[in-house]
Parts: C-alpha cells; structure tokens; sequence
C-alpha cells in the first residue's frame, strides 16, 4: 500500500511525465527496493500513463559547405588514437523540454572523447565538447575532426578554435547522412541503452545519468562501428 501510494506520488510530482524506469530511479535514490516490473503494474493498476514528448523542432543545416570539404570520405577505420575524431549534436528530453548534448568521438578508440550538455544546440554547446576532448586527450594537434552539416560546425567561433588547436576539418556532404555514420550508430545506441523511453524527470538527472554513460569505469564509452551497440 505503501509503495502504491509512493508511485502515485511521485508520478504526480513529476506533471505525469515519469515512467517507470524513472520512478524506479527515485525510489531507489530515497532509499526504496522495488523493481521496474512492480512499479509498472502499480502504475497499471493506478491508471498512470506518463506524457510522451512532444514533436522535436530542432533542424539540421541542409547547405552544403564548398570551403569544407569531407575530406574524411567514409574512411572510418584509422591506423592510431587522435587521428580522426567525429562530431554531431542529438537531444534529450527532460523535464518538459528537449535539451541538447554534443559529443566527440575517437574512429581508432571509439571512445567519447569529450561531450557537453546544454537547453540551446548553439556553437557554444559544440565548442565546450571540443575544448574537453582536447584536454582530456592530452591537446594532440594535426589530427582532423569531421562533423555533419551543423551551422554550430561550420560557424567561424568553432572553426576558430580548429585553427587554433591546430585541427583539419571535415563535413559531411549534404543528402549523405552516411558521411557521419559512427555518430549516428552512437546516439542510437545511447538512446537505446540508456535513456528512458519517456525521458527524464529532471535536468540533473539527465545529466547525471548521461554523464555516468559516458564516463563508465573505463573512464570513456566505446561503440562497435560494424554493429552499433554500446561496449562497456
């Protein structure tokens, strides 16, 4: 009774957008053992149907870029780490809204090499994923970094901070999504794995949980480019 009486709770504090793997996760951070399978009978029972997300607005640049050329052309298997690091922008939705993480990805480690999470897709959002790849990896130079058909990418802030690290740029040709495949097997893959169908209740809770996927006891994420999953 106890437990029917906390589901309910919480998913009214939640504004009916949490399901059951969230609820599980807020029971479980208030000290409260129950599995997934009996909240989502309680959940049954009570006649509680969490808010899917709305229709995501968010649109992709579709003008090909001339002075940045893919110079990557699908090459995706290379001979050493910091060689190549791919980049794209994917969103999350969480209390109420859709927010935005940005991720950069090593082709030779498949490790998430830098990601940053924020309310606005700006060229801020990929700036801040570059600047914690090129630290955490050491500041390497001379390698290339290869991107889909983002503004944020081909912006002259973003492409500032490639001249200064001393990065080649690479962007993917318009109508060929293919161009940056890993990135779309990876956000695939963490949607998949790790986000909860009906998102998260919180914006800490996205980020917290988010950054816990990124950052495994390897320290990184690896993805498998023949098959999409998640190697952990």
């Amino acid at each position: 009774m106890a437990q029917r009486s906390r589901v309910h709770e919480l998913f009214v504090e939640s504004r009916s957008s949490a399901g059951s793997h969230s609820i599980v996760g807020m029971m479980r951070e208030r000290g409260i053992a129950i599995g997934r399978f009996k909240v989502s009978r309680l959940m049954a029972e009570l006649g509680l149907i969490c808010k899917q997300p709305g229709s995501h607005t968010y649109k992709r640049a579709t003008i090909e870029r001339v002075d940045i050329p893919n110079r990557l052309n699908r090459q995706f298997v290379v001979d050493g780490p910091n060689r190549v690091w791919c980049g794209d922008i994917t969103y999350v939705w969480a209390q109420g809204r859709w927010y935005y993480l940005a991720a950069v990805l090593d082709l030779f480690t498949r490790h998430v090499v830098g990601w940053a999470f924020s309310t606005r897709p700006d060229v801020n959002l990929v700036v801040q994923a570059l600047d914690m790849a090129h630290e955490q990896r050491g500041r390497p130079q001379r390698l290339q970094f290869h991107s889909d058909l983002g503004g944020q990418y081909g912006s002259r802030k973003f492409r500032q901070r490639l001249w200064r690290y001393r990065i080649e740029q690479s962007m993917r040709r318009r109508g060929n999504c293919w161009d940056n495949s890993p990135m779309g097997r990876l956000f695939r893959s963490l949607k998949t794995e790790w986000v909860p169908n009906t998102g998260y209740m919180t914006a800490p809770q996205a980020h917290r949980e988010i950054s816990h996927s990124l950052n495994n006891t390897t320290g990184y994420v690896r993805i498998n480019l023949t098959t999409g999953s998640l190697l952990r």
